[in-house]
C-alpha cells in the first residue's frame, strides 16, 4: 500500500498535481479542479492537526468499522459523502490553491509519522501515523484520478 510518507509516494502525487491545470475537468462529483486542489488541502489541515473538526453522530457510530476504507488498498468509491467542514463550494483560485496543497503535502511529508494528528479523524476516529500516512496518498490519489491525472 502506498504511503505519503514514503518520498517515491510524495513525488509521485506532486508531480501528478502539477500536470493539473485551470481547465482540468472531473470525471465526477460537483467540484471544480480549484475546489477539490483546496479540499484535499484542507484535509491535509486535518491530518497535521491544524484543524480539529469534531467528530459526527454517524462517525461515533459506525467509524470504527468502517475505518479500513481509509487505509486499505481498494479505491474510494466515487461520489463518498465528505467531511463537512471540507466540503468546498466557493469559487477559489487554482494557482493558489494548487501551490497551498503542495506546500502542505511537503511539510507534511517531512515531519513523518510524528508529524501526525493525535486528534480522532472526524468520521474514522483515531488513526495510527500509519493509517494516514496510507489514508493520506490513498485521498489525494482518488481526487487526482477524479480529474485525470
Amino acid at each position: 500500500m502506498n504511503n505519503i510518507f514514503e518520498i517515491r509516494c510524495t513525488d509521485d502525487i506532486l508531480n501528478r498535481i502539477e500536470k493539473l491545470n485551470v481547465n482540468s475537468q472531473s470525471k465526477w462529483g460537483r467540484m471544480d479542479v480549484s475546489q477539490m486542489l483546496a479540499h484535499c488541502s484542507s484535509f491535509q489541515d486535518i491530518a497535521m492537526g491544524n484543524s480539529l473538526p469534531p467528530r459526527g453522530w454517524l462517525g461515533l457510530l459506525v467509524g470504527r468499522f468502517a475505518k479500513p476504507i481509509f487505509y486499505n488498498d481498494k479505491p474510494l468509491d466515487h461520489n463518498m459523502p465528505t467531511i463537512p467542514t471540507i466540503l468546498i463550494t466557493s469559487k477559489r483560485d487554482f494557482e493558489i490553491e494548487r501551490e497551498n496543497l503542495k506546500q502542505k503535502i511537503v511539510i507534511f511529508q517531512k515531519n513523518g509519522p510524528e508529524g501526525c494528528t493525535d486528534h480522532p479523524h472526524p468520521f474514522f476516529g483515531k488513526l495510527t501515523p500509519e493509517q494516514w500516512g496510507k489514508g493520506i496518498y490513498k485521498h489525494l490519489d482518488h481526487h487526482l484520478k477524479q480529474f485525470g491525472v
